[in-house]
């Protein structure tokens, strides 16, 4: 008989004591991969995280974010200054829009109910659409519309005030001049394409998934700004709901909307290194003027989450470790047990010429066969706790970042932080797990070294067993 198949044999002899070994090395061996992958999701989430906001600097206007603050707008002419500091690689510029549908804003108006400002201290009343927002307005909408709008008239000799009809939602529009987000990351479409050059006018336009399916558009359909017809050329999916209520045209269509042709809302700069990143920012700042310009940078604002993220990889992988030295010692401990058991059997086989070697071996293939079982359970169990328990170790860490992603990116457009295109808040609060073929091949193949390593150990006693001592014996 091979020594194949007699170490196979033997892994089957007592077949209650096999399914018990191989239940505990599932539980060590499946732990062990579900950590490796959790590992390896946090890990790739931080480098996509630095490879994304790491480099890029926000610059808005001095005294203002969004549609909210004062002081002086942007302009292209800010934007070249930008361009010309050392170090930078990159300037995008973006305005800012808030759409109202026209009907919406007929029926407000004949209430003696107004709408909130819009961009560039234009009223919301002058950026028109055809489109309806993709939000209901809620308490929360109706609640904010109470506290800066006009909520109706008061009824004649009564004291009490009429009734205001619901508000609706403004859809945040966005344009940009090149196919990044926020972020400096080029665009992820979930179908369609991009508009192509984002420096001319276009009437091309890009929309969130839920904002398109509210108004039963797809890819090819139109709409209208302003009464200009626009055509869905592609859909995004921001994964809120807030972002997904939002649309992009190029920079040149969205200043022409609002009238504001040389007029930035806000710059996304990408410096060329993270080396860089500081001294780009004092050089930025200086060129651009204190009182002109606030320079932002992401990284800043998420150090601490990264930092929460890094506790978490070094965990997961600390925990890795102690699940394969487990599943390691396991094996050592079964494989002592074993050797001890067939003191009679190893001395009968050296009796009749057996070497070491080939009796070591039988060992330890036998080894191999039991990890093999427990690996194949313990992959099927990683595969189905992995996602589970990467949530759990980084919903410390997305709760950490959650009050920094709900007070919105810099700029208060489109795609900022917790914008439709998802910024930095947005990938650390969206960690996946999930088993690739290759990490669960890396890690049995690690636990398939661990086992080796501890099946040696009790192969190399029976180097010890002395044939005529054991026959003495018996």
């Amino acid at each position: 008989m091979s020594v194949l198949a007699r170490s196979v044999g033997n892994a089957f002899r007592n077949k209650v004591r096999t399914a018990a070994v191989v239940a505990v090395l599932a539980v060590a061996i499946g732990l062990a991969l579900a950590m490796l992958v959790a590992n390896q999701a946090v890990t790739g989430k931080v480098a996509e995280l630095n490879a994304s906001v790491g480099t890029v600097l926000t610059v808005n206007p001095a005294g203002g974010q969004g549609f909210e603050g004062g002081g002086e707008p942007l302009t292209s002419a800010q934007a070249t200054t930008a361009a010309a500091v050392p170090n930078v690689s990159s300037v995008v510029g973006t305005k800012a829009l808030r759409l109202r549908n026209a009907a919406e804003i007929a029926a407000e108006a004949a209430s003696g109910r107004t709408g909130q400002g819009g961009p560039g201290g234009q009223s919301a009343t002058s950026v028109t659409t055809s489109l309806t927002a993709a939000v209901d307005a809620g308490t929360l909408g109706n609640r904010n519309q109470a506290s800066t709008g006009t909520t109706g008239s008061t009824a004649s000799g009564t004291g009490t005030t009429a009734a205001a009809p619901a508000f609706s939602l403004p859809i945040t529009a966005t344009g940009i001049g090149a196919e990044v987000d926020s972020t400096g990351k080029a665009l992820q479409l979930t179908q369609g394409t991009g508009l192509g050059n984002y420096t001319a006018a276009s009437t091309g336009a890009l929309l969130g998934t839920t904002l398109a399916e509210k108004n039963g558009l797809k890819v090819g359909s139109t709409f209208t700004i302003q009464e200009k017809t626009f055509t869905v050329q592609g859909l995004f999916d921001a994964g809120t709901a807030f972002g997904n209520n939002a649309l992009y045209v190029t920079l040149p269509t969205a200043q022409t909307l609002a009238a504001l042709p040389d007029e930035l809302s806000t710059m996304i700069v990408t410096v060329n290194s993270m080396e860089n990143v500081d001294a780009a920012k004092t050089a930025l700042q200086a060129a651009l003027g204190s009182g002109k310009a606030d320079v932002t940078q992401g990284q800043r604002n998420l150090e601490t989450a990264v930092s929460s993220l890094d506790s978490v990889k070094n965990i997961s992988f600390i925990a890795f470790v102690a699940a394969l030295g487990t599943a390691g010692l396991i094996i050592l401990l079964i494989m002592v047990m074993l050797v001890r058991e067939r003191r009679r059997e190893i001395g009968v086989l050296k009796a009749i010429g057996a070497p070491n070697r080939t009796i070591g071996l039988q060992f330890v293939l036998e080894a191999l066969v039991l990890v093999a079982l427990g690996s194949v359970v313990g992959a099927a169990v990683a595969s189905l706790a992995s996602g589970g328990i990467a949530s759990a170790l980084i919903s410390s860490s997305s709760s950490t970042t959650a009050a920094t992603g709900q007070r919105g990116g810099p700029g208060g457009f489109p795609g900022g932080q917790g914008g439709p295109l998802g910024g930095a808040s947005q990938l650390l609060t969206s960690v996946t797990a999930s088993a690739s073929p290759g990490v669960i091949a890396a890690g049995i193949a690690a636990v398939f070294g661990v086992a080796i390593i501890g099946a040696l150990v009790p192969a190399l006693l029976t180097a010890r067993i002395r044939p005529i001592e054991v026959l003495r014996g018996e």
